[in-house]
């Protein structure tokens, strides 16, 4: 950033700084008061801001806009200039925010020596925060299956745009990592992201979390819609955002402007906002817990996230990736799965989603021994198998017929090797020793059929088909 924005109401004054900086191949930009100075920076901010400290027939005074421009646009070096300089203004000018100070006439060398290290140091500013977002917790998007291509092709899609998105899902399905997947592809992705869990936020401090505060004994303090200032802020789970603040987040989105909690003044803030909740926010507008208006206003773009049971195909991929995590972040064992250990985890119960299914993982790397694959056997479900090759039967199995039991051993067998293989039937043939053939008059005969949901295949029990 090389533009530089320079106030002073001597033209003769603004004009020679603007030729000396534009032959040292800055570009610049002139204001001869408050109006037009603030005009400038709330249209785009400056690379840089040079400012008089004394305007005539303005509003505001140097001070008033260094003021303003540290509050809606901290990143933006200041250097103040003046004809009156003592040491009481320069004081009062750095407290403020400014880069420096310098008194008129001013020696031009040591005018741009200023200038290129007040942008340095923004630079470095810039650098060290954008790094500081760049850690563990950015977004990786694991998969390969149908629905996880079907939800990536969808994120893309919003990551072109400005619109606010809705996730939808149930809890650990990674609605965080796909809303930080949005910004870590979009043009914001070097501005912050900023999450607020809505559901841990004590609602008496909402407000203050949010918008910040401003008090006579600690000044001002910034709120989470201003650190998120120019990026994105994730409200997740929102439904469980207090009713008194979700008309105020209404106004933010209206306006793209709050006051502090104690303060007066506006504070102007571009953002883009994500939302996620796995609760049916319908359900609370008519319970009148959520605001219908911020409903709407919040699901421009609604996107349902995917089951980790609807990505069984993806299983042994997110698996494998939560083991090289382990290792490299806590040291632990970088263990392979063995083929019965991945069929077994396709299997499986996911209430808890993704995060049960890293938590699992990390239970099996603590608990385990040695560093060889990890097996069938070292998989909690695989706990209570007192022998090896024997199968233990339910008490409702145990008290059917053999050919009712057979039956409905064979269906949910098949419905299971299905969707491990995202509804890909001449996989499951080829895995169970069938013909293709064969294995669709068997579907056929146990009233198993496949549908599309969250764009893969999935089987399911429609009722048995009749045979003769």
């Amino acid at each position: 950033m090389t533009d530089i924005l320079i106030v002073d109401d001597e033209k003769d004054i603004r004009e020679l700084i603007s030729d000396i900086l534009e032959d040292e191949g800055y570009s610049t930009r002139l204001a001869a008061n408050s109006d037009e100075a603030m005009g400038q920076i709330n249209t785009a901010p400056p690379g840089l801001l040079i400012l008089d400290i004394w305007l005539k027939d303005s509003q505001m005074d140097g001070i008033d806009i260094l003021k303003a421009v540290k509050r809606d646009n901290p990143e933006v070096p200041v250097v103040i200039i003046s004809g009156h300089g003592n040491i009481e203004i320069a004081v009062a000018a750095i407290k403020q925010g400014a880069y420096d100070f310098i008194e008129k006439p001013f020696n031009i060398d040591q005018l741009l020596v200023v200038i290129r290290r007040a942008m340095e140091a923004s630079r470095l500013r810039r650098e060290n925060m954008q790094l500081k977002r760049r850690d563990g917790s950015q977004a990786q998007m694991l998969g390969e299956g149908a629905a996880f291509r079907s939800l990536k092709s969808q994120l893309d899609k919003v990551t072109k745009s400005n619109g606010r998105v809705m996730l939808t899902g149930p809890a650990g399905c990674g609605k965080e990592v796909a809303a930080r997947y949005v910004h870590a592809n979009s043009a914001r992705a070097d501005a912050p992201f900023v999450s607020v869990n809505c559901a841990a936020i004590e609602p008496e401090r909402m407000e203050e979390v949010l918008f910040g505060r401003e008090t006579p004994e600690r000044g001002v303090e910034k709120g989470l819609l201003e650190q998120a200032h120019g990026g994105v802020i994730f409200f997740d789970e929102v439904g469980d955002m207090p009713l008194g603040t979700q008309s105020k987040i209404l106004r933010v989105l209206v306006d793209q402007s709050f006051q502090r909690v104690g303060g007066v003044d506006k504070v102007r803030v571009d953002i883009r906002v994500i939302s996620s909740s796995n609760r049916n926010l319908r359900e609370a507008i008519d319970a009148g817990t959520f605001r219908q208006e911020l409903y709407h206003r919040l699901n421009v773009v609604p996107i349902a996230m995917p089951t980790l049971e609807d990505r069984r195909e993806d299983i042994p991929m997110l698996a494998s990736h939560f083991i090289e995590e382990f290792n490299k972040s806590q040291g632990l064992p970088l263990r392979p799965l063995s083929d019965e250990a991945q069929a077994l985890l396709q299997t499986m119960v996911w209430p808890g989603n993704v995060r049960q299914l890293k938590n699992v993982i990390e239970r099996v790397l603590i608990l385990g021994q040695g560093t060889g694959p990890i097996t069938a056997a070292d998989l909690p479900s695989s706990e209570a198998a007192p022998e090896e090759d024997r199968v233990i039967l339910s008490s409702s199995l145990a008290t059917l017929s053999l050919r009712e039991a057979r039956e409905l051993f064979e269906r949910e067998y098949l419905l299971t090797q299905i969707n491990r293989f995202g509804g890909n039937i001449s996989r499951t043939a080829s895995f169970v020793g069938m013909e293709r053939s064969a294995l669709h008059r068997k579907l056929k005969s146990l009233g198993v059929v496949t549908t599309n949901k969250s764009g893969a295949r999935v089987a399911q029990f429609e009722g048995a088909e009749s045979e003769g």
